[in-house]
């Protein structure tokens, strides 16, 4: 504690040359939280999904169909202990602005598939009305919906044989999740099927619960035989899987963060470094009078590195603050696409160790420099 007075008079021995490098220590982390959060969003549901759960879709495409019979099919397979369908809505609410992450699914089974989506209680009014859809919280408070609300929901998929493309639905339930998605409004399959003018009686996807999870890919090269050679063949997958495929259609978002992450941390690792060297350039003759005074190279070397990491660690501190809170202030708005955007807690880890390596390495060069050069030398270069 008794060098603080030192290290805090070397850093205002500049202070616009201070300011600009933990400025951009800052804006370099929290670009990193952001990116991190953005990637968290679309391959997070992969590390969320149930080990047990496995999805079929069409061969082809999840834009594809197959026949609804191809669900009983499933369900008699060995080994399957439940199954339900999924089709993609696609609604709006009011203006097509308001766009929804909206699924018609086989209500009975898709509480055996998915248990966690509410209460037994909630389940069950959600069942006991044809017209009701399960809603999560998330959604809800967005659009300020409460239990017993007959919304009008409208499909940019579909239209009813009547022309019109509005499915009243009653907010039979509002479920919550510790750890998932809360942005999704699920109806029930017969309600939307029985009118909508094309694509009746196909399902978009299946998901399938496994008795053994040891035995998924048994299971599904079983299922995938079933199909095999009709006019819809199927792949099956674990949920995990299916989720990580379906937002690598966007591209590898890992190695895509990972690249311009490394380009940023590059590009401030120079700008650090060469701030550092030139502050301890400026500082060569000090140096070698508190050499005189008996501070050893080890102990000089030690404020130099104490500079870098308090300049690096704060920017990083204040930087990954910053990125979770703007995260947490456009979440709201893009929770329908995106319901699992947030910085996650190992963002703040790999942050600290980031800005810690950083700090050390742009300080190596000038620490080298006070431990090579005598006294003498040092003097000489003033």
């Amino acid at each position: 504690m008794k060098y603080l007075p030192l290290l805090w008079a070397n850093l205002r021995r500049k202070r616009l040359r201070t300011i600009l490098t933990f400025a951009c220590v800052v804006v370099a982390f929290l670009l990193f939280g952001v990116l991190k959060a953005v990637e968290y969003a679309l391959t997070g549901g992969a590390d969320l999904a149930g080990q047990d759960r496995w999805v079929v879709q069409h061969k082809v495409s999840i834009i594809q169909s197959f026949p609804r019979s191809y669900l009983d099919r499933i369900r008699a397979v060995d080994g399957v202990q439940a199954a339900t369908s999924q089709d993609w809505f696609g609604g709006f609410y009011q203006d097509e602005r308001n766009q929804l992450n909206m699924m018609a699914v086989d209500g009975p089974s898709f509480v055996d598939v998915y248990p966690e989506y509410g209460t037994s209680e909630q389940q069950r009014a959600w069942l006991a009305d044809r017209t009701g859809a399960l809603v999560g919280r998330d959604i809800a408070a967005e659009f300020g919906w409460n239990v017993g609300d007959v919304v009008p929901m409208r499909s940019n998929a579909y239209r009813k044989s009547d022309g019109s493309n509005t499915w009243d639905v009653t907010i039979a339930a509002i479920y919550s999740v510790e750890s998932g998605d809360n942005s999704t409004v699920y109806i029930h399959y017969d309600y939307f099927n029985e009118a909508r003018s094309f694509n009746r009686d196909q399902i978009g996807w299946v998901v399938l619960r496994l008795s053994d999870v040891s035995r998924g890919e048994e299971i599904g090269r079983t299922i995938d035989g079933m199909f095999a050679n009709s006019s819809a063949e199927t792949r099956s997958s674990s949920e995990s899987a299916f989720l990580q495929g379906f937002a690598n259609q966007m591209g590898n978002i890992g190695a895509i963060v990972t690249v311009v992450a490394a380009a940023v941390f590059f590009t401030m690792l120079l700008v650090t470094a060469n701030a550092m060297a030139q502050g301890v350039r400026e500082r060569v003759r000090e140096i070698a009078v508190l050499r005189t005074l008996g501070f050893s190279n080890a102990l000089i070397v030690t404020l130099v590195l104490a500079e870098g990491l308090g300049v690096t660690l704060v920017g990083a501190a204040l930087g990954l603050w910053l990125a979770r809170g703007t995260i947490d202030a456009i979440g709201v708005s893009v929770s329908t696409f995106l319901p699992l955007l947030t910085v996650p807690a190992t963002t703040f880890v790999s942050g600290a160790a980031l800005a810690a390596a950083l700090g050390v390495v742009s300080c190596a060069l000038p620490s080298a420099q006070i431990w090579r050069l005598s006294i003498v030398e040092q003097l000489r270069r003033t």
